[in-house]
Order: C-alpha cells, then sequence, then structure tokens
C-alpha cells in the first residue's frame, strides 16, 4: 500500500510530466488558452495513460522482454522482442486515442472542435509515450503499480495544463510587456513553475536516508578519530 502511496505523489508532484521531464509541451503551450478546453484534454490524457500504460505492461512483461514468452514453452524462452517495443507500444496508444476522439466527438461535440487536431496528435504525444517507456525502465513489478502509474502520470500533466491554463486566462487582462506576450511569458511562467515543483524532491523522503552501510562505516570513522585524539593527547602528555 505504501508504495502505491509513493508512486502516486511521486509521479504527479517529482516527477511531474511537464515540469520534471518537459514531455508533451506542445498540446500544453497550444490548448491551454482556455481553462474548459485545457480541462477536457486532461482528462482525456488521464484517460488514455491509465489504459495504455498497464496494457503495455502486459505486453512488456508477456511479449517483449528477454525470456518473456517462455509460457508458450521452453524453445521460446531465449527469445528477446524488445527491438518491437515502440512499434507495439505505439500501436497501443494510437487505438485508445481512436477511442478517446470517437467518445469525445459523440458526447462532447462543442469540446471535440475546441480540441481540434490535438485531440488525435494525443497519440504522437511524446507525453504518452513517455509514461510507458518510464515504466518500462523504472521496471514496475506489478499491474497494479503499472495502472498507479498510469493515472498518476495523466493527473501531474492534467494538473500542470490546468494552472498554466488558469494563470494564461488571468494574465490576459494584465499589463504584460508586448515582447513578452503570448508564449514567452507561458515559458516564463512555465520555467518558475517548474522551479517550484522542484521542492517537492524532498516530500517523500525527507532527505537522503542512509544505509545501514554507510552508517557501519561512519561508526568505523568516529572510532577512528577518537582513537587519534586520544593518541595526540597522551603524545601531548609525555612531552609536556
Amino acid at each position: 500500500m505504501i508504495e502505491h502511496i509513493e508512486l502516486f505523489f511521486k509521479a504527479i508532484f517529482i516527477d511531474n510530466m511537464v515540469f520534471a521531464v518537459f514531455l508533451g509541451m506542445c498540446s500544453y503551450l497550444a490548448v491551454s488558452k482556455k481553462v474548459a478546453t485545457a480541462v477536457g484534454l486532461g482528462a482525456a490524457v488521464i484517460f488514455v495513460l491509465a489504459v495504455t500504460v498497464p496494457l503495455n505492461w502486459l505486453l512488456d512483461q508477456y511479449l517483449l522482454q528477454p525470456g518473456a514468452l517462455k509460457w508458450l514453452g521452453p524453445e521460446f524462452a531465449d527469445y528477446d522482442l524488445g527491438f518491437l517495443s515502440f512499434i507495439m507500444f505505439i500501436a497501443t496508444i494510437a487505438t485508445m486515442v481512436q477511442l478517446v476522439e470517437i467518445v469525445v466527438e459523440k458526447f462532447s461535440p462543442s469540446l471535440y472542435n475546441s480540441l481540434g487536431i490535438f485531440l488525435p496528435l494525443i497519440a504522437v504525444n511524446c507525453a504518452i509515450l513517455g509514461g510507458s517507456l518510464f515504466m518500462q525502465s523504472k521496471e514496475i513489478e506489478t499491474l497494479g503499480l503499472a495502472l498507479n502509474y498510469g493515472i498518476s502520470s495523466g493527473i501531474g500533466w492534467f494538473l500542470a495544463i490546468l494552472a498554466i491554463a488558469a494563470i494564461r486566462e488571468k494574465i490576459r487582462y494584465s499589463n504584460v510587456p508586448a515582447p513578452l506576450r503570448g508564449l514567452g511569458i507561458t515559458f516564463i511562467i512555465t520555467g518558475l513553475m517548474g522551479i517550484g515543483f522542484l521542492s517537492f524532491g524532498g516530500m517523500l523522503t525527507g532527505g537522503d536516508e542512509e544505509g545501514p552501510e554507510e552508517e557501519e562505516e561512519k561508526t568505523v570513522e568516529v572510532q577512528n578519530t577518537i582513537v587519534e585524539d586520544k593518541k595526540i593527547a597522551n603524545n601531548t602528555k609525555i612531552i609536556e
């Protein structure tokens, strides 16, 4: 349970897709002019990540990893289909994005029109692919953790685009210097928000934890220092 909570908050605040690794910036900048549009796209991203990351975890575990095909028989244990990771992941993402596009067009035509070309472009959004690749590189152990990571990564991206959309709606009525209007001030605000999100780095650990080996080494160093201090004190007394 603790690892689920830790992964959830870490993916949202510490390893935020936008502010930590700057993925999905195209949609983040283009569709963040209005809060309503940002909410719609953010919800679509959460759904796509929540579905594609667990599906790609299953593909990685039972098809792509070295030896993943051993469930087919001992003769397949040596096969390594890792070179198909990008193709399989993108195919899964494209399928889910197509499903989202059909649903949004059916139930919310106004949102579909406001999102425009950026809704189908979720299929090539680097944040979506990045979620599956990070899942693979982090070697997430269970399907539940993969689902957790997909949802939390989507929520992190959702919060980022929602925050910048709210700020951009407010600064529209502010006296921004002419050279910085538009994307200029948006990049500056994004950078400041990224710096702010860095403060969450020690939220879960409260700093670096020392392992038992490091503690033992420090204990030995302290003991050696005490012995040396005693030797110096005895030598000083003899000289006196």
